[in-house]
């Protein structure tokens, strides 16, 4: 039962945050730290159990009990590779968005930490549910928190943004919805057995019609999460307006969920409707990896410029999936923690020149090297991990997804590459523009202060990392590529 106390941890931590703020907000803010490292501490312990598990390749934990069984849904939580490393992804950065917020925060301490911590319980049940509706109830839980994150505490159109991002993830929400029912009477027909069990449902038999439609609903809501262009729009708006531990959140998991859902769910489900759709998805893939890239060099946003470079980073992700390629799936997973992990730093950044500068505008900046040149030295790091530099893990996922496309999809792959050219420009117009030219902010800026160096430095190690020690990212999730044989012969 360890997944479900990691939960029970932080829905309780939330609760306590949000009673304890009124009187000792402080406490609160201590009280948020204490539980999401308790959390990392269990899953790194958990490596014990991982290494323990003889053949590295299955679920090490499976804890199943039942919930409402007259409509067979079941408590069901489970453990792979895959979802661990997730797993510590999420505590890592639940981790650093709280002490990004330590004193960014100044109202509805309390309120803020419950809604922080209830979407981080609900991102980690979208990584280990193994029931649908589940999986469906904590896709749900991480919408409403961070809505609310959004509304309450984000910049001057927050509300544009928060109604925007809500309807767009509503909306994928219910198609899914449609589609998991869809499957269970389905199932149910079949085999007489109606359950919203994943491994159950992994055995029902669909035509070619009906596994592309049902497919489809599955998809359209993680395309969105993703995002996939074009349904890309509410992540500029969210990113801008949203307080930085919420842009931390959005950019360094809830996009996660859209590529885990594709890989846990709809390649597994749906194999042959996978393969037949895979050029359309890597056509859209391609196509955000150019676009978004164009239009984050055309930002002067700052928090809008990283944004785009999310839109064009996720391409990747997309291109690798469906590449169905042993050594793309490596490097789609390796993407997928490395831009947490930087473009989360950028983000932070971002709320760190916010908070000093008190605008988001790149032309208002310029010359912050003199005042500020650790936070400079932070920002050409994660610049350069943007780029796709070498010895930074960026590099690694990218050339890994572009080597295992390349095989099956050499045009694309080539158009593609070009995302990593657009990718030096952008970065290095945002670095030139923010922190070298004529220095334009006359008024005295202070450079990081030790809970940021404390933040910057985690989050600098943990990419180098990545980059010169790729290898035991990829052992944890080399089953990932016979997620389903078919798909790969």
């Amino acid at each position: 039962m360890i997944l479900i106390w990691m939960i029970c941890i932080l829905l309780s931590g939330g609760i306590l945050c949000w009673l304890t703020a009124q009187r000792l907000p402080l406490l609160a803010k201590w009280i948020a730290l204490l539980t999401v490292i308790a959390d990392m501490l269990i899953a790194c312990w958990l490596f014990r159990v991982y290494e323990a598990f003889p053949d590295n390749t299955s679920w090490f934990i499976n804890y199943q009990a039942n919930w409402i069984p007259s409509v067979g849904i079941s408590f069901h939580v489970a453990l792979d590779g895959f979802s661990h490393l997730l797993l510590l992804l999420t505590f890592f950065l639940g981790i650093l968005s709280v002490l990004c917020s330590w004193k960014e925060v100044r109202e509805k301490t309390g309120f803020y930490f419950f809604c922080l911590l209830w979407s981080l319980a609900g991102i980690s049940g979208v990584f280990i549910a193994m029931d649908l509706f589940l999986f469906y109830f904590c896709w749900e839980i991480m919408l409403i928190p961070m809505f609310f994150l959004i509304v309450i505490w984000g910049d001057a159109r927050r509300r544009y943004a928060a109604y925007k991002f809500f309807i767009f993830t509503q909306v994928g929400s219910l198609l899914m919805l449609l589609a998991i029912l869809a499957l269970y009477f389905i199932h149910g027909r079949q085999t007489g057995n109606y359950t919203f069990d994943y491994f159950g449902l992994l055995h029902t038999v669909t035509d070619g019609a009906t596994a592309k439609w049902i497919m489809l609903g599955f998809l359209f809501a993680f395309a969105i999460k993703l995002p996939v262009v074009p349904f890309h729009n509410w992540l500029p708006d969210a990113h801008s307006e949203a307080p930085t531990a919420g842009s931390l959140l959005l950019a360094g998991l809830l996009l996660k969920t859209g590529a885990y859902g594709i890989i846990r769910f709809v390649l597994p489900f749906f194999p042959e409707a996978s393969v037949s759709i895979a050029p359309w998805m890597i056509f859209l893939g391609v196509t955000g990896i150019i676009y978004g890239a164009l239009l984050a060099f055309s930002q002067t946003d700052l928090k809008r410029l990283i944004a785009y470079t999310s839109v064009s980073h996720m391409g990747f992700v997309l291109v690798g999936i469906f590449s169905f390629s042993n050594i793309a799936m490596q490097g789609v997973v390796m993407q997928i923690l490395t831009h947490g992990i930087s473009t989360g730093a950028l983000f932070v950044m971002a709320g760190m020149l916010k908070e000093r500068l008190h605008t988001r505008d790149i032309t208002q900046m310029g010359g912050l090297w003199t005042s500020m040149p650790a936070l400079g030295g932070v920002a050409i790091l994660f610049t350069m991990a943007s780029a796709g530099l070498p010895a930074l893990g960026n590099f690694i996922a990218e050339f890994f997804i572009l080597l295992g496309a390349f095989a099956g999809n050499p045009v694309f792959s080539v158009i593609a590459t070009l995302g990593l050219i657009l990718s030096a420009l952008y970065s290095l117009r945002m670095l030139q523009k923010v922190f070298m030219g004529q220095q334009t902010v006359t008024v005295p800026v202070k450079d990081i202060s030790t809970r940021e160096f404390i933040i910057m430095a985690a989050l600098s190690i943990s990419i180098v990392i990545l980059g010169l020690f790729p290898q035991p990212v990829i052992d944890t999730v080399r089953h990932l590529s016979t997620i389903h044989p078919s798909i790969h012969e």
